[in-house]
C-alpha cells in the first residue's frame, strides 16, 4: 500500500472512529440531562434512561431515541421526524398484547405506522407496555395498570422533555395515543385514568367488559353445532341469496344460529367459517378454567340447566376421550410443514387480529405436537387436553388446538412440562372442558344493560339459566387494562368499530358510546365520534382474509387520527358519527351515504338491475355501479373490478374523482357456473394525494349465474 493510501486510509478510520465517539458522548449527556429533568408523579418510573439515539435512514430519515426506565422492564422507542418536517404532535399506538418496543419497524406500505405518523408531521412512540403478562390469567388481584396504560402514559411523558431538546422548543407537544382490539382496552384506560398525558384517542375495534370469553365461547358452539350447514347459511346471506339462513336447519341448527346472531356475530361474516378458527380464546382458555374449575369437573356435568347434565346428540358425537400412548414429538419446523400448526409471522406480532399469537411463548427446540400410537376420531375438533397420565409429567394437562389421525397440536404450553415427557408416556386426549366452555357465555348473564344476554332472561329480566358465581368479563378486561372503561375521559376520542368483526361484535362499540352519553350528555358530539366500516373485520392490516369479501379499515383509521388532531389542534370537527341502530344484537346502517354519514364511501351495484343475473355462456350482462361518499368526507379516488372472485382486482376504471361516480360496463363468462363479480372503491380527503395512507375503502357484489 503507498504512503498516500494508507493515510487516506487511516483518516478515514479515525474520522469515523470520532464520529462514533462524538455520538456515544452525546447519547451519554442526552441520557443524562434527560433523566435529571424529568419528573412524573408515578413513583415507578423515576429514572429514564436512553441507551441509543441515532439517525436512520429506513423507513424514512428520522431519529431514533431507544431506552427505558430503571428497575422497571419498561423500554420505548421515539420515532422523530426532522425539524422542517415536525409539527408539534406525536402518535403513540397502543398494542393488544406486551410484546416489545420494536414492532413498527418491519411494517411496510399502508401498514408503516413510523412513515405515516412522520409523514403527518408527528414523531412516534412505541413501548413494550411495561412488559410482558400472562393474559392466559384473569386479573385476580395484582397491578395490571403497569402493563395497561402506566408504561404508556410515563413513556409519552417523557417524550415531551426528549423532544424539547431535540427540537430546541418549550411548546407541549399533542399527543394521540390509537389502539385496537386489546390495545383499545388500554388506549381506553389511559384516556380515562391519566391527566395531561394524551388529548385524543382512536380507539379500534373495541369490546366491553363482558367481551372475554363470551364473544368466542357462543361462536365456538355455533361453529359445532353449524359446521355442515354453514355453507348454506353463507349462500342466503350472500348478495344474491334467499335472506333465509334459518332454512333447512333442525331445531337445534336454528336455535344455535339465533342464539349467536342475538349475541351479536355478523352472519355475513360466516363465509370465513374454515379459517377465522377460536382466535384469541387459543390463550383464554386455560385462564377460564383456571378461574371456575367447578363448572368443568362438577357443575357443567351434572346441574340441571347446564348442556352437559342433558346433553344433545351432537354433543355427544363431538367429545373426545381417548386413551394412547406418545410415539414422538414433533418440532415446530415438521409440524408446521404437516400443517399441524402455523407459523408466527412478524406481520402478525402487535396486530390487533393476530397479536395474541405471540403469547403462546416461543417453544425454541421443544415439540410443538406429538404423534401417537392410535389414531384419533374425526371430529370437528377446535380444543381440548391432552390429560398425561403416567411418566414424570403424571398429573399435568397440555392444551391441545388440533388433532391430525394419530397426531395433536400443542396450544401454550409449559416447557418444564414438555421436558418430562418421554416416547411410551400414557396419556388421554379429552375435549370435554373445551365442549363445556362453549355455552358457558349463558351462565354469564350481566346487567340489563347488556342487551344481547336478553335472549337468556325471563320476561322477570331473571337469568333463565343457572348462573356462575362470578362475571369473568370485568377480569380479563381488567387483565388488559388495569380498569373498566367506564366513558369519563378528558380530551377528544374517534371510536372505530367493524361491522363485520368476529370478535369485537360491533354492538360493543355502541355501549361505549352510551357510557360517553350517560357522562357528556348532550355535549358529547363536541368530544366524541363513532365511525363504522362496512365490510371491515378485526384485523388492522392491509390485505384481509378474503379481499373480495372484506376490506381493510386502515385508511380510516389514518384519517381519524388526522381529523383527530385537527380538532384538538384548530377546532375543526370531524364528520358527525355514523347513523344506525341496534336490533337484536345486530348494527344496522342506512343504505346511502348521505343518511349513513361516518366517512366511508357507499358502493351500489347491480347487474341486469339486481343483485344476481342469470345469463348464458357468453351472453354479454350490463354492470351499473353508483358510489358516493358522505357529505365532505373527499372524493371517490379509484375503482377497481374483480370479475373472477379471486380477489386480484385486475381491472381500474378510470374517471375524474368526484363525490358521486357512476359507472356502466359488461362482461361475459365463458364457462357455466356461479361467479361473484366485485367492486372495489376508495374514497380520499384530498384526491390528488400521493401516499398510501387515509384511502377508506368499501365494496359491493353482484352474483351471475352461468348457464
Amino acid at each position: 500500500m503507498s504512503a498516500y493510501k494508507f493515510s487516506f486510509a487511516f483518516v478515514c478510520i479515525f474520522f469515523g472512529l470520532s464520529l462514533h465517539l462524538q455520538a456515544q458522548n452525546n447519547l451519554i449527556q442526552l441520557s443524562d440531562e434527560l433523566a435529571k429533568s424529568f419528573t412524573t408523579k408515578d413513583t415507578l418510573f423515576k429514572n429514564p434512561y436512553v441507551d441509543v439515539d441515532e439517525w436512520r435512514d429506513k423507513p424514512v430519515r428520522h431519529r431514533y431515541v431507544h431506552g427505558g426506565f430503571k428497575g422497571t422492564e419498561t423500554r420505548f422507542s421515539f420515532y422523530f421526524p426532522q425539524k422542517e418536517n415536525y409539527k408539534g404532535r406525536f402518535f403513540q399506538y397502543i398494542t393488544p398484547f406486551p410484546d416489545n418496543e420494536n414492532l413498527s419497524q418491519a411494517a411496510t406500505g399502508e401498514e408503516d405506522k413510523i412513515s405515516f405518523s412522520i409523514g403527518s408531521g408527528a414523531y412516534f412512540i412505541e413501548t413494550n407496555e411495561g412488559g410482558k403478562i400472562d393474559f392466559s390469567k384473569p386479573n385476580i388481584g395484582g397491578d395490571a395498570t403497569i402493563g395497561a396504560f402506566r408504561a404508556n402514559a410515563v413513556a409519552a411523558q417523557f417524550s415531551r422533555v426528549v423532544a424539547a431538546q431535540i427540537y430546541g422548543r418549550s411548546d407541549r407537544p399533542y399527543g394521540y395515543a390509537f389502539g385496537g382490539s386489546g390495545g383499545a382496552f388500554r388506549t381506553i384506560g389511559g384516556m380515562e385514568n391519566t391527566e395531561d398525558v394524551w388529548d385524543g384517542a382512536v380507539p379500534y375495534v373495541v369490546g366491553s367488559p363482558e367481551a372475554i370469553p363470551n364473544v368466542f365461547t357462543v361462536r365456538m358452539y355455533a361453529m359445532r353445532v353449524l359446521h355442515d350447514k354453514l355453507p348454506q347459511i353463507i349462500d342466503a346471506v350472500e348478495t344474491g341469496g334467499s335472506g333465509d339462513m334459518y332454512a333447512g336447519l333442525n331445531e337445534e341448527e336454528k336455535a344455535a344460529l339465533q342464539e349467536v346472531t342475538r349475541m351479536g356475530f355478523p352472519p355475513k361474516s360466516w363465509f370465513g367459517y374454515k379459517t377465522m378458527g377460536i382466535h384469541g380464546f387459543l390463550v383464554l382458555y386455560q385462564g377460564v378454567v383456571m378461574a371456575d374449575r367447578k363448572y368443568f369437573t362438577e357443575d357443567f356435568w351434572t346441574r340441571p340447566g347446564y348442556l352437559g347434565a342433558n346433553p344433545t346428540a351432537s354433543f355427544l358425537k363431538a367429545r373426545i376421550q381417548k386413551p394412547s400412548k406418545i410415539k414422538s414429538g414433533i418440532p415446530g419446523d415438521e409440524a408446521v410443514k404437516i400443517g399441524l400448526v402455523e407459523p408466527m409471522s412478524a406481520q402478525d406480532r402487535g396486530t390487533a387480529d393476530a397479536a395474541w399469537k405471540s403469547m403462546g411463548g416461543e417453544p425454541g427446540t421443544m415439540p410443538v405436537a406429538f404423534q401417537l400410537e392410535d389414531s384419533l376420531p374425526d371430529v370437528n375438533f377446535m380444543g381440548g387436553d391432552l390429560m398425561i397420565k403416567s411418566g414424570a409429567a403424571a398429573g399435568k394437562t397440555l392444551q391441545l388446538t388440533k388433532v391430525a389421525g394419530d397426531k395433536v397440536a400443542l396450544g401454550p404450553a409449559d416447557p418444564s412440562v414438555l421436558m418430562l415427557l418421554k416416547a411410551g408416556d400414557t396419556v388421554e386426549v379429552d375435549n370435554s372442558n373445551f365442549l363445556a366452555v362453549q355455552t358457558y357465555h349463558r351462565h354469564q348473564v350481566p346487567e340489563k344493560e347488556y342487551h344481547v344476554w336478553d335472549q337468556f332472561r325471563d320476561s322477570a329480566g331473571k337469568p333463565v339459566y343457572p348462573q356462575r358465581p362470578m362475571l369473568l368479563g370485568p377480569l380479563f378486561t381488567m387483565g388488559a387494562s388495569g380498569v373498566l372503561p367506564a366513558g369519563k375521559f378528558k380530551g377528544k376520542m374517534i371510536v372505530l368499530s367493524s361491522l363485520w368483526d368476529r370478535e369485537a361484535f360491533p354492538w360493543q362499540a355502541d355501549w361505549y358510546r352510551s357510557k360517553v352519553q350517560e357522562h357528556l350528555g348532550n355535549n358529547s358530539d363536541n368530544y366524541f365520534r363513532l365511525w363504522y366500516t362496512d365490510h371491515a373485520l378485526h384485523g388492522d392490516q392491509t390485505k384481509q382474509e378474503d379481499p373480495a369479501h372484506t376490506v381493510s379499515y386502515l385508511g380510516v383509521l389514518q384519517q381519524a387520527l388526522l381529523d383527530l388532531s385537527a380538532w384538538v389542534e384548530k377546532g375543526i370537527a370531524p364528520p358527525v358519527s355514523t347513523s344506525y341502530k341496534v336490533e337484536d344484537g345486530q348494527v344496522i346502517i342506512p343504505g346511502n351515504a348521505r343518511e349513513r354519514n361516518g366517512i366511508q364511501p357507499v358502493v351500489h351495484l347491480k347487474a341486469n338491475g339486481g343483485d344476481r343475473a342469470e345469463v348464458k355462456v357468453g351472453q354479454a350482462f350490463n354492470l351499473e355501479a353508483e358510489i358516493e361518499v358522505p357529505e365532505n368526507t373527499g372524493k371517490v379516488v379509484s375503482a377497481q373490478w374483480d370479475f373472477e372472485g379471486n380477489g386480484t382486482f385486475p381491472v381500474a376504471e378510470k374517471f375524474t374523482p368526484s363525490a358521486m361516480v357512476k359507472l356502466k360496463t359488461t362482461h361475459t363468462f365463458s364457462k357455466p357456473g356461479t361467479y361473484f363479480i366485485t367492486l372495489r372503491v376508495a374514497a380520499q380527503r384530498e384526491a390528488d394525494a400521493k401516499t398510501p395512507y387515509t384511502r377508506i375503502q368499501n365494496l359491493e357484489r353482484v352474483r351471475i349465474i352461468v348457464k
